[in-house]
């Protein structure tokens, strides 16, 4: 695909360092001649200086004639403004990037009317994989599927757990409203069917709802630890979103932040969070606040080097389950040795979040799959396929649908209502239907059949 990127900044950067390494023709834009020149040298790409917001330039990149334009400029307002005069080159497929909470909370309501194929918000974004992180802390991996309102989340099977040595069909614990869809065992990834017997030591992806997960666990002795509450270091834009979600998962919430401008603005909307006027690197003020006993702390300030840092101290003197924030994809190399629990990019994840999006239109062919991922290092794919009414997989129940070997259907949302199917349950047009298979390629909700 030929990709038109406007701002050579970090998200700008991770962007197109992402989709360079899968093969797409990038061309970048940026009024900065130093950034565009660093930036298109880095990744061989045809780099423009210029005002990437006007037709005159969005002409010369290309716009007219490409796949995709991606606005990821400083300014929210410049990035929609962008993507409407790329839709008057021609291109009819743009995202845009806006951080403002404000505009994000609003833009359901004219995506359509901008020509938005997708807008993304990266704090925001990042905010909530630090949440899943932190509501399951024990878990090895989590992933989200149907807008978030169920989650793929994988952990590793003791020997006390009530499902090891159990076939799938007989583990009876809230059946119909959990789903064990992939198993790990060594090397191997397994798509089970109802004869799989589970077995200590496999990581097992589990499907369903968040609140639903947490009782599956519990229940079957799976030890996937939920933190009560949790320390914010920092209190930005991620600070905020993520305050948010935490204070609505019930999740007591404290944030440290030095200036005291920003603090009475958290105050102001954050009601149930308590927030402290403070040095986040002082260490006796840390431990006045209960660092060492907290069960989650997210490093969140300005200074990747701060973060680390202080996520090295706390590592010594709590068990919490630590999050560190870390922009430059420089340290990379440092980190690796430094073994910190868990490191977040918001840029890296907005560049993976957009790369995703593109795989699936690119795996599309121009039909019917919304999303796609690709899970178990690249050996499982999930795609999220929006139901045609020529769909040949309706009005069946899938007990009596010829799948394929190595496939499961995961999960149908209709009318935002989640279902589990079971072989009873029939797709119907409009559904938003989850499958999950080792087969590579899939393009269509029909590809799901067999052959044979």
């Amino acid at each position: 695909m030929k990709i038109v990127i406007v701002g050579c900044g970090k998200v700008g950067t991770s962007i197109a360092t992402e989709l360079n390494a899968e093969g797409h023709e990038i061309v970048v834009i940026d009024i900065n001649h130093t950034a565009v020149t660093r930036l298109s040298d880095s990744i061989d790409a045809m780099g423009i200086e210029g005002n990437g917001a006007t037709y005159e330039t969005l002409d010369e990149a290309g716009a007219r004639n490409a796949d995709l334009v991606i606005a990821a400029a400083a300014k929210d307002e410049v990035n929609l403004y962008t993507c409407l005069m790329a839709r008057a080159c021609g291109c009819k497929n743009t995202i845009a990037r806006v951080r403002n909470p404000e505009y994000t909370n609003d833009l359901y309501r004219v995506k359509d009317i901008l020509g938005l194929s997708m807008f993304i918000n990266p704090e925001m974004t990042a905010a909530g994989e630090i949440s899943r992180l932190l509501r399951f802390s024990g878990a090895l991996e989590i992933d989200s599927f149907s807008k978030g309102q169920v989650e793929l989340i994988k952990v590793q099977v003791p020997e006390n757990s009530l499902i090891a040595g159990r076939a799938i069909s007989k583990i009876d614990i809230l059946r119909g409203k959990v789903r064990i869809c992939t198993v790990e065992r060594g090397d191997e990834v397994f798509i089970p069917n109802g004869d799989f017997v589970i077995q200590s030591g496999d990581r097992v992806s589990v499907v369903s709802k968040p609140e639903i997960a947490a009782k599956f666990f519990r229940k079957a002795s799976l030890n996937i630890g939920r933190s009560r509450d949790a320390i914010i270091l920092g209190g930005g834009k991620i600070s905020y979103y993520l305050a948010q979600r935490l204070l609505k998962a019930g999740i007591s919430v404290k944030i440290i932040e030095q200036n005291a401008e920003r603090c009475a603005e958290l105050s102001e909307t954050l009601h149930d969070a308590v927030i402290i006027h403070g040095d986040c690197m002082d260490q006796d003020l840390l431990l006045s606040e209960g660092i060492e006993h907290a069960d989650g702390v997210v490093a969140l300030m300005d200074y990747d080097e701060e973060n680390i840092l202080i996520s090295m101290y706390i590592r010594n003197v709590s068990t919490a389950k630590i999050i560190t924030k870390v922009n430059n994809a420089h340290f990379d190399m440092i980190l690796d040795q430094l073994q910190l629990e868990c490191v977040i990019n918001p840029k890296k994840i907005a560049g993976e979040y957009i790369a995703r999006y593109i795989r699936a239109v690119q795996n599309s062919l121009g039909s019917n799959v919304e999303t796609l991922y690709r899970l178990h290092e690249d050996r499982v794919e999930a795609l999220e396929f929006r139901v045609k009414k020529t769909s040949r997989v309706t009005n069946i129940p899938i007990a009596q649908l010829s799948l394929r070997d190595d496939l499961q259907i995961i999960c149908i949302a209709r009318k935002g209502k989640i279902i589990l199917p079971t072989g009873a349950d029939s797709i119907l047009p409009d559904d938003s239907v989850v499958v999950i298979t080792k087969h590579k390629g899939l393009s269509d909700l029909d590809d799901i059949l067999s052959r044979r």
